[in-house]
């Protein structure tokens, strides 16, 4: 400061020594020595200092204090200016900067979190010591619990795990078909009783360390808790003795807290109990199939022997069960997906790890490779057993509800359900029931006689499938005579092709798709093809010529052209394809399907309720269009139900709800998906209800209700079909001749020329005839509903060689001769025939679309039209009766049947 300027007085016990005072009272501590800071006192303020905080000089004075301080101390002031660097405390004045130095005196706290004097991002971070204390408290927190948890839980008894409920089905109304599942098929014998082979069997396929191990796998619970929490596939215990705890719980839940339960259950029985009660009780509780729990009911269930009795390779194939009955019993499982547990498919499951336990009991040094090359033959066990309260339907009723449960319940299995406790809703109509069985009974007794027939009535089966249209309910089923005798339900896939019955999807999707242009290519869009109409004529001759849509000829793979044939070698000519629905005319609808093209077909059906599974034949050869598929009763009858639903599809199902000790678990959820247009469904219909009241299923007709359905007839008459609908109710029907003995490996379907008595099997003949006596008694005092009225869909397209008529001009004659004739003759075209499609309604089916007078009826009178007047050279009548077209042309052939007014008018 200038000597020149005067002076500010000194404020009361100013000077440096008072500034000094200040900021040692400020820090707390010795102020450190000045490094050449002036000498001068600091002026005092006018009012005084800030706040009053400081009384012993002005405010320039406490910033020199502050500033020797932060310097000298090593850390500024709280309210210093200038930012410390770290120093004990700071003077704390009221200016406006930040000190970071000097807080004051830091209070000590427990847990110093957040942390004090830390800023920022550091003030969030723990320390070591305090992450240190908090793992050591959470371990001995875990360890006291653990050790609670311990103390706690039971081991398991075999004794109460042997202790079942029963399951309860119940009929569509609310009362009991059945309880089943309460007598425990189970009995407990003793480590001696138990072979050794087969606690060899398990321990090698199963835990090869168990003899030696503490009872946990922790690889195998961390990937079991993992999959748990991430919502993967759950996964039981690895070792036996996990197993064994698992096995002994009528709760199979996959759930944390019981995959805890199940580790700490498993480290008591370790320590309580020895390897040889462990693997005794294993093989006691465990679950092999068929009903049966423990090894000595397995043994008799299987090879009806006691399990003492059972050689190292049985032992080894019972020791395969234990992996999953459902997948691995030679005989398949009923009550799951046909498709993945067939009989076919368990059998090759099983063969490859039953050798795979003998090669792994081998390298383990359990079996000797003298002993094991005596097992080259897979012990095939015997055919399963039936209860007998389950016998007549009910036990495929059964069957098919659990199918059902196992598939659409979330978490259930066929070892869950087997346990027990389980009430099943079904939607089974008992009344339905016992009226289809009675109908197949009905043929069987009056026409069926295997002992006077042997050669043609042995191995007669039928089955049947009965669907609600509204609803996709299975009213009812026929599986076979009996389910303790025979034990494939034949409402569900049995192999027998569906034939003729395949047709209406034929036509379905030449309405949906259209036919292909010829002309363009294989990538062709709906705007390049002309949809059809039912009124489209194509050539329905036998052995006719199948051709690509583009009209090359179709070849198989060996180059050998498609000859259609007919049933009966019939030829018809050209007709609708309504007609041809009419007499079940295989050439039209081969035909047909090559022009939509195969693979739309297929979508069609597929959409209707069809699965795209092993049922569903190849659809890259002309048959497919003609029924080389072998879907099951109930599916076709759900597929037709479709049409009779205006194109709405529900999936048939079986079981309306599903409860667990009193408590609803699965409740069926109504879903409709739109499979087609309702006009094209209607259009279906119609023709099939033309079918039933003028064609081949004639015998089906209930009088004073709609009835619309299709016959169906496969080569060599190994299998004949109804499928049938009213509004309210469709309704399949199959017969066909198949040996019950699974393990004929050479079993095939037997044609049935001179079943029952008939000179040949139709759709027409038993198949119609059951459900016909069925839907009688089925729809008595049910509403009279009538289907939709079609509208006029798509184009009348020629196809399979049949040719669109065209004018041809012909000479006009003067009617009295010209004195003078003319030079030359006027020529002028003949009037186009008269189109009867535009006289009358679209589907009359009295004024069916014709050619009028196009035709002769020389060539199609007498030939198509119907029985001729002249016996030698009248061809065999379709149905005659019909026909009553008044034809312009010129034919002179004697037809009157069906179709006379379709080529050539009544000819005589």
């Amino acid at each position: 400061m200038s000597e020149h300027r005067r002076k500010s007085p000194q404020p009361q016990g100013g000077g440096r020594a008072a500034a000094r005072r200040a900021a040692q009272q400020s820090s707390g501590r010795r102020a450190a020595p000045s490094r050449g800071v002036s000498s001068e006192s600091p002026s005092e303020s006018p009012s005084g200092s800030r706040g009053g905080d400081s009384p012993y000089g002005g405010r320039a004075a406490a910033r020199r204090a502050a500033q020797r301080g932060g310097r000298d101390g090593g850390g500024g002031g709280g309210g210093g200016r200038r930012r410390g660097g770290g120093g004990d405390s700071g003077y704390e004045g009221p200016g406006r900067g930040r000190g970071r130095g000097g807080q004051g005196p830091v209070k000590k706290r427990f847990i110093d979190y957040p942390r004090a004097g830390k800023y920022g991002a550091r003030r969030w971070v723990p320390s070591w010591k305090l992450v240190s204390s908090l793992c050591i408290g959470f371990l001995g927190l875990l360890m006291g619990l653990a050790g609670i948890a311990y103390a706690m839980v039971t081991t398991p008894k075999v004794n109460e795990t042997a202790k079942a409920q029963n399951n309860v089905y119940f009929w569509d109304n609310g009362k009991q078909m059945v309880a089943t599942g309460g007598e425990v098929n189970r009995q407990i014998i003793g480590y001696a009783q138990i072979p050794e082979a087969m606690r060899n069997a398990v321990i090698s396929a199963e835990n090869k360390s168990f003899e030696h191990d503490r009872g946990i796998d922790p690889m195998g619970i961390a990937r079991a808790l993992y999959n748990m929490a991430t919502g993967g596939q759950t996964q039981g215990g690895s070792t036996i003795t996990q197993q064994y705890v698992k096995n002994s719980y009528l709760s199979q839940d996959q759930t944390l807290s019981r995959k805890f339960q199940e580790i700490f259950i498993t480290l008591k029985v370790t320590n309580e109990k020895d390897k040889n009660g462990i693997i005794t009780d294993y093989l006691n509780i465990s679950y092999y199939g068929r009903g049966a729990w423990g090894i000595q009911a397995a043994a008799r269930t299987y090879y009806d022997k006691d399990a003492t009795e059972l050689n190292p390779s049985e032992c080894a194939f019972l020791a395969t069960l234990l992996k999953g009955a459902t997948y691995y019993d030679p005989a398949g499982a009923a009550e799951v997906d046909s498709k993945q547990a067939t009989a076919a498919k368990n059998t090759v499951r099983a063969k490859k790890r039953w050798k795979w336990i003998l090669d792994e009991e081998v390298k383990d040094k359990r079996l000797s490779q003298a002993e094991r090359a005596k097992y080259t033959e897979f012990p095939m066990p015997k055919p399963p057993r039936k209860n007998a309260q389950l016998g007549g339907q009910t036990g495929y009723l059964v069957d098919l509800a659990k199918t059902y449960a196992i598939s659409n319940v979330k978490g259930m299995t066929a070892e869950k359900l087997a346990q027990g406790g389980y009430e099943i809703h079904t939607t089974f109509n008992h009344k339905k029931v016992d009226e289809l069985n009675a109908a197949v009974k009905k043929v069987y007794d009056s026409k069926i006689r295997p002992k006077e027939r042997p050669k043609t009535d042995t191995h007669v089966e039928f089955g049947g499938g009965s669907v609600d249209t509204k609803t996709g309910a299975i009213v009812a089923i026929y599986g076979g005579q009996d389910a303790t005798k025979h034990y494939t339900n034949n409402a569900n896939p049995t192999g027998a092709q569906v034939g003729s019955t395949f047709k209406p999807f034929v036509l379905a999707a030449a309405m949906e798709y259209g036919r292909r242009d010829p002309l363009k290519g294989e990538d062709q869009g709906l705007s390049d093809r002309e949809k059809v109409s039912p009124l489209s004529i194509y050539n329905a001759n036998d052995k006719l010529k199948i051709k690509k849509y583009n009209g090359e000829i179709w070849v198989n793979e060996k180059g050998k052209e498609w000859l259609q044939t007919n049933d009966g070698h019939e030829s018809r000519g050209n007709i609708t394809l309504r007609e041809a629905m009419q007499h079940s005319a295989n050439s039209p609808y081969v035909q047909l399907g090559m022009d939509v093209g195969t693979d739309k077909v297929k979508d069609v059906a597929i959409a209707a309720g069809l699965k795209d599974d092993d049922t569903m034949a190849d659809s890259h050869v002309p048959s497919f269009s003609i029924g080389t598929s072998s879907a099951s009763a109930i599916r076709m009858a759900g597929a037709y139900a479709t049409f009779a639903a205006s194109g709405q599809q529900r999936e048939p199902y079986s079981v309306t709800e599903v409860k667990y000790k009193g408590e609803a678990i699965y409740r069926h959820k109504d879903v409709t998906k739109r499979a087609f247009d309702a006009n094209i469904a209607d259009n279906v219909t119609d023709v099939l209800k033309n079918v039933v009241e003028h064609g081949t299923g004639t015998p089906a007709q209930l009088p004073g209700r709609d009835v619309a359905g299709k016959t169906g007839t496969t080569d060599g008459n190994r299998s004949a079909w109804f499928v049938g609908y009213t509004p309210q109710l469709s309704t399949a029907i199959s017969m066909y001749r198949l040996d019950d003995d699974e393990k004929n490996k050479d079993r095939e379907f037997e044609k049935m020329y001179g079943t029952g008595g008939e000179k040949q099997i139709h759709g027409a003949s038993f198949p119609a005839q059951v459900w016909h006596d069925y839907m009688a008694d089925a729809m008595k005092g049910q509403p009279i509903v009538t289907f939709p009225e079609p509208q006029p869909i798509g184009d009348k397209v020629y196809g399979g060689g049949a040719q669109s008529p065209k004018p041809t001009p012909t000479a006009v004659e003067s009617p009295s001769p010209s004195a003078s004739p003319s030079e030359s003759p006027s020529m002028t075209p003949s009037p186009p025939a008269p189109d009867p499609s535009e006289t009358c309604r679209p589907w009359d089916r009295n004024c069916q679309d014709s050619n009028g007078g196009t035709s002769t009826g020389a060539a199609n009178g007498g030939d198509v039209g119907g029985p001729s007047t002249d016996p030698s050279t009248s061809a065999s009548p379709p149905d005659g009766g019909n026909g009553n077209g008044n034809g312009n042309g010129n034919g002179n052939g004697n037809g009157s049947g069906n179709n006379g007014g379709i080529f050539g008018g009544p000819g005589g």
